[in-house]
């Protein structure tokens, strides 16, 4: 039996196209370990799937000034050693990396002991924990066309991205029920990620007096960003997070607004929901998310509002014009041609182990 160590960490979108592989690796008869940091949200959610977990020392690579610049590379050293210690003691033939800081100790000690490593790049752009591991690797799986021109020739695999097949199968009657929504009532599901989006939260929130006339909300906050002033409004639910009951979530819901995170959008596009999207604003990050809207809304799959330009009024405006031109959104995503990532991705790690 083969053996694959799997990686990624630091958020959600870092692990769950790795848990969409999953049943996949089984099915081809792969051994899977995962290594992530030691109490990252990653370690809660692949332990809900019965596979060895391994925690290894993880600092962050910042490109600004932090004081934490002067101890976190010892952090990475330590992670490295650690990293090593555990490629040895495993004998992996392959190891699958998702990005976050914590793959990069990872990838290193895999490349040391002439481990092939393949990584995924969701977004447009590599983010810096890929950058720093692409000399690295043997493969560079990405999402968008455009990406390829970022990768080292010869590297690049158009594949997008892994989707969790459960989120295909939701029941919107069970949405309804949990939610206690009623029927009649178009839906709006808000989702900033594991983390939440404080702009985006903010901007429905203000909104939802208006919004409430006409729509029902869920509402995915982030970790500690409820808001108990809410907690009994009719007609809107928030939640820090889901897991099982997204499918069921998703699949009672007419439109969504949401981040531009790639693995996100990529699952909009997979559940063919019409969506708005606000990406993190380039102050706040390296702008791959607006590049991610950018090519969203240009194929016709969404409705952009940058965040620097969010007003109750707009907000409102764009969303009725997004719930009332939905069946042009829909059309646009069927039409998608977007590989089977999961067969791709999985034909790829056979190749090279």
């Amino acid at each position: 039996m083969k053996r694959i160590i799997l990686t990624g960490g630091g958020t959600a979108g870092h692990v769950t196209p790795n848990i969409a592989l999953l049943p996949k690796l089984k099915e081809a008869g792969y051994d899977i370990n995962y290594i992530g940091s030691y109490d990252g949200i990653e370690k809660k959610l692949i332990n809900d799937f019965n596979i060895p977990y391994y925690g290894i020392s993880s600092g962050k690579l910042r490109r600004y000034f932090d004081v934490k610049n002067f101890t976190d590379p010892f952090k990475v050293l330590k992670g490295l050693g650690e990293a090593s210690k555990l490629m040895k003691q495993l004998k992996p033939d392959i190891v699958f990396s998702k990005g976050g800081f914590v793959t990069v100790p990872v990838v290193y000690a895999a490349k040391r002991l002439n481990i092939p490593v393949i990584i995924h790049e969701s977004d447009m752009t590599p983010g810096l924990a890929n950058k720093l591991s692409l000399p690295f690797t043997s493969k560079v799986c990405c999402n968008f066309p455009e990406t390829v021109q970022y990768l080292p020739e010869g590297k690049a695999v158009l594949t997008g991205s892994p989707i969790r097949q459960e989120l295909l199968s939701g029941n919107k009657l069970a949405g309804i029920k949990l939610c206690d929504f009623t029927v009649n009532k178009p839906i709006i599901m808000v989702i900033g990620g594991s983390m939440g989006a404080v702009a985006v939260n903010q901007a429905v929130r203000s909104a939802l007096p208006k919004l409430l006339e006409n729509y029902q909300i869920v509402h995915l906050c982030g970790k500690g960003k409820l808001d108990a002033s809410l907690a009994n409004k009719k007609g809107y639910v928030q939640f820090e997070y889901v897991k099982e009951e997204l499918k069921d979530l998703f699949a009672m819901t007419d439109v969504v607004i949401s981040r531009a995170g790639a693995n996100a959008i990529c699952e909009l596009l997979a559940l063919k929901k019409p969506n708005i999207l606000i990406p993190l604003s380039a102050a706040a990050s390296r702008g791959d998310q607006i590049l991610n809207a950018k090519s969203f809304e240009k194929q016709g799959f969404s409705l952009v509002i940058q965040e620097e330009s969010v007003t109750d009024e707009l907000l409102i405006r764009s969303i009725d014009e997004l719930y009332q031109n939905k069946s042009k959104y829909v059309e646009a995503m069927s039409k998608s041609k977007q590989a089977d990532s999961i067969d791709v991705i999985v034909k790829l790690i056979q190749s090279l182990s």
